[in-house]
């Protein structure tokens, strides 16, 4: 297999590894405000990605690296044209890290509800707008000869764009509510069981949409498969849910995300962005890639660190598995 190929499924792995495990975390910080009627339970649901939610950042973090150092035209042709929508998600992901490690420093009611909301801003806006980013690179941007981008910011918030946007928000809404399910006990556990039940539904009918209308744009058999079994997951979890298996109703959920990116990636493949108005700016794994030289260095230094990196969070994960009660919290 050529190296090319296989750091495009690297940065694929590394893509659906974030958006599982920053999906839940963007769904508690969402849903932490609603779902938590008093300060102890809001603390609560927030204590839940509390010890995990800057480990998960790594894999963007990581992502990013790979496709600037193996896809160069690739990351510089996607961070030109999206300039805009990726510092609203960095800012973002900035505003909620920041809100996040001040709320608890102060005991007003007036601090916390304004870190609070900026945690819900904070996770509503990247959750939002990933889902604008990839549904532009499945299908497609105007790209000159030269591999410039060619549109504007509105270019960029087309239907079926927003649809992807709308799609990931609510994907991730369900995934937090069945992850708060799952570590949490009593009245809240209850709560979020009931919340990932209705935006299951949600979820269910506008990922249906988004992957039937991106088989129209783009498709092979693997995509078309991948999506198939990502529909099938979600059904699943959240059947699994209904039934307060909330161990594989959030396997469920992790499993649909995973494949839906997946199939996202392999409606690309070879193609790595796509051009709209000139078929010779269209970037492929041949022409964004780095030299031989260096993806064989970064394939080495990769079989090194993965394993590292995979056992420290699996550790993490299973430091802090318990539930997290809420006559546990300060102020219970």
């Amino acid at each position: 297999m050529e190296l090319t190929t296989v750091w495009f499924g690297l940065i694929a792995v590394l893509f659906t590894g974030y958006f599982i495990l920053e999906g839940f975390d963007f769904g508690v910080g969402v849903l932490a405000r609603f779902i938590g009627r008093t300060e102890p339970e809001r603390r609560a649901a927030l204590s839940t990605i509390g010890p995990v939610w800057d480990g998960n950042e790594v894999w963007l973090i990581t992502a990013g690296g790979a496709m600037f150092a193996a896809f160069p035209e690739w990351y510089a042709t996607l961070f030109s044209g999206f300039y805009l929508p990726l510092l609203l998600i960095l800012i973002a992901l900035i505003l909620r890290g920041v809100a996040l490690e001040y709320r608890d420093k102060r005991p007003e009611n007036r601090w916390r509800t304004r870190w609070d909301n900026a945690i819900l801003a904070g996770s509503v806006i990247p959750a939002a707008l990933w889902g604008v980013a990839f549904a532009n690179i499945v299908a497609g941007v105007p790209l000159d000869a030269d591999h410039e981008y060619t549109g504007t910011l509105l270019t960029l918030l087309t239907p079926y764009a927003l649809l992807g946007g709308a799609t990931t928000t609510a994907l991730f809404i369900t995934h937090g509510a069945v992850f708060l399910a799952l570590k949490t006990t009593d009245d809240l556990r209850r709560r979020a069981r009931r919340v990932a039940s209705w935006s299951g539904l949600a979820a269910v009918a506008l990922a249906g949409t988004f992957l039937a209308w991106t088989l129209t744009i783009r498709a092979n058999p693997t995509a078309v498969a991948l999506a198939v079994a990502a529909a099938l997951a979600l059904v699943a979890g959240l059947a699994a849910n209904q039934v307060r298996r909330e161990g594989w109703a959030f396997t469920g959920t992790t499993t649909a995300i995973g494949l839906a990116v997946a199939a996202l990636f392999a409606t690309l493949f070879p193609t790595v962005l796509p051009s709209t108005t000139d078929p010779a700016g269209t970037l492929t794994t041949t022409n964004a890639a780095s030299t031989p030289y260096t993806l064989t260095i970064m394939t080495w230094v990769a079989a090194a660190l993965t394993p590292v990196v995979l056992l420290y969070q699996g550790w993490t994960y299973w430091i802090f598995r318990r539930r997290v009660s809420v006559t546990d919290q300060p102020g219970h």
